[in-house]
């Protein structure tokens, strides 16, 4: 039977995901055989499985980190917000419909935790530690009736809690005093320490407060965590851009994804990102979309209305204009579906729209349908012809998750053909590349994960600005995986690892 720890925190984007993924390397590097958990996620930032499910972004860090492959039951259930409080519900890694706020909170999510229940015994079964990841705060008392996140999971799961503040955005310690104050006392109890997270100064002027809380509380203060910049692992949702947008460099290269409202997998320019020589810029409402060496229109949790987003906000001339003088553009997923001329809703999958132009820089249209398409691929490139570069390239990895399926009006030079779809050989054409060079659309996210072809692309792109080519490939994994070294490092140094593992020794189990 595992042994588990929970970390919650005293609100959203307190490093709860990070401190999870920080202890799922630090066990295994002691040995442990470690699985990540997280009952409930709402992300638009998600990964498909071998198996065709998807699930959360943040459990798949947390599953690279801690050695494993990610598997749906480490993130049961994830709720992809679509608008207008309303989400799509995805259990399993397959979705069973959208529902209100209301509906899911108030009926469907004690019906989930059923499901919920069956993982964390599976997981209990196959793993010696469990590290199991919470959800905003577990003080949310109009919530905690329905609650499959916080305390009801640490009590399934027989797992003691530590609770992590955020001392940069100030407040901290009554954050923790008041979360506190608001549990039953038996949610109380399970609350075994405290974690301080993102500090920034001199821990010695910290010193009198945490000896003060734990005076307060009478919780040991297990760590005091630095404010760590640019980690190199993915993050969990569009939160986290703004962190990405104030700790941006400089680079030769310019390019700006534009910054939808309902942007997902923003992860798939994080390879980009950490590139010496490239800027990535998210553009958001109201500023300028500038004169940027490549344009990427980055995937969308609605499709449809995004569109109109870049239409009445001015991005849509600009676009237009800025690729008419010779600006590549590049679409990922809904990005790839926005450049056709026409986006089709007919059963209204995305939203109360029939149908929407689309940006017109190819000859497509994308009709929606009900069932969802979730797979990991490998492809090919032959010939590719992106910015010119007849890039010819095998294996290259990613994953699709769409509604909507493309079709040509006039033929096209095909971007990818993949060869395998969830395992199972196939022979199918994904994008398009249209025929001057300058227009890309695919619906393979994680395409500039492929080393080489990031590397290829870049370089044209330097090559057309009259700099040299670096032509130096990055190991993109091998740094993910130099990354979760770091993190668990620095986090190592600064928590009492004798005390969790205490902690973990003398709970009671379940």
């Amino acid at each position: 039977m595992a042994k588990a720890i929970m970390l919650q925190g005293t609100s959203s984007h307190v490093g709860k995901s990070i401190l999870t993924t920080a202890l799922c390397r630090i066990f295994k590097q002691d040995g442990l055989k470690v699985t990540p958990f997280k009952a409930q996620n709402m992300a638009l930032n998600s990964y498909v499985t071998k198996t065709g499910g998807e699930m959360g972004r943040a459990q798949v860090a947390q599953a690279e980190a801690a050695g494993l492959d990610p598997a749906v039951e480490m993130n049961p259930v994830l709720l992809k917000p679509t608008g207008n409080s309303c989400s799509q519900v995805i259990v399993m890694g397959k979705p069973v419909g959208n529902m209100s706020a209301k509906e899911y909170h108030s009926g469907y999510s004690l019906t989930a935790l059923g499901v919920v229940t069956e993982c964390l015994e599976k997981l209990h079964k196959d793993f010696d530690s469990i590290v199991i990841e919470g959800a905003g705060s577990p003080a949310e008392v109009n919530l905690k009736a329905n609650d499959i996140v916080n305390m009801r999971i640490a009590k399934l799961a027989g797992a003691p809690v530590l609770l992590i503040a955020d001392i940069d955005r100030g407040g901290a310690l009554a954050s923790v005093v008041g979360t506190l104050e608001l549990l039953d006392p038996d949610e109380r109890d399970l609350v075994k320490g405290i974690i301080i997270n993102k500090f920034r100064g001199d821990i010695n002027l910290l010193k009198p407060a945490l000896e003060f809380l734990e005076t307060k509380t009478g919780k040991p203060v297990v760590g005091v965590v630095p404010h760590l910049d640019r980690l190199g692992i993915d993050d969990e949702d569009s939160v986290s851009l703004e962190d990405k947008q104030q700790t941006a460099k400089t680079g030769d290269l310019d390019i700006a994804v534009l910054r939808l409202p309902k942007i997902s997998n923003f992860t798939d320019f994080d390879a980009l990102a950490n590139e010496s020589d490239v800027t990535v810029r998210y553009v958001r409402q109201g500023e300028a979309l500038g004169k940027p060496d490549l344009i990427i229109i980055p995937g969308s949790k609605n499709t449809t209305e995004d569109l109109l987003y870049l239409r009445n906000n001015g991005y849509e001339r600009e676009i237009i204009k800025l690729v008419k003088n010779g600006t590549p553009i590049i679409g990922i997923c809904g990005g790839y579906q926005m450049l056709g001329r026409e986006v089709q809703d007919p059963e209204h999958t995305e939203s109360d729209l029939d149908k929407v132009m689309g940006l017109g820089l190819i000859d497509s249209i994308t009709i929606f349908e009900p069932e969802k398409v979730t797979h990991q691929v490998e492809a090919t490139a032959i010939n590719h012809s992106f910015l010119g570069i007849n890039y010819s390239g095998t294996h290259l990895k990613g994953y699709e998750i769409h509604m909507g399926r493309t079709q040509f009006l006039s033929p096209v030079d095909v971007a990818f053909t993949i060869n395998t779809r969830s395992g199972a050989k196939v022979t199918m054409s994904d994008g398009v590349v249209s025929l001057d060079g300058l227009v890309m659309g695919t619906y393979m996210h994680g395409i500039f994960d492929n080393d080489s072809y990031r590397r290829t692309v870049l370089d044209a792109l330097r090559v057309r600005k009259g700099l040299a080519p670096l032509g130096v490939i990055r190991d993109t994994q091998a740094l993910k995986d130099a990354a979760y070294n770091r993190l668990a490092d620095v986090v190592r140094k600064n928590m009492d690892m004798d005390l969790v593992y205490r902690i973990m020794n003398e709970s009671n189990g379940r």
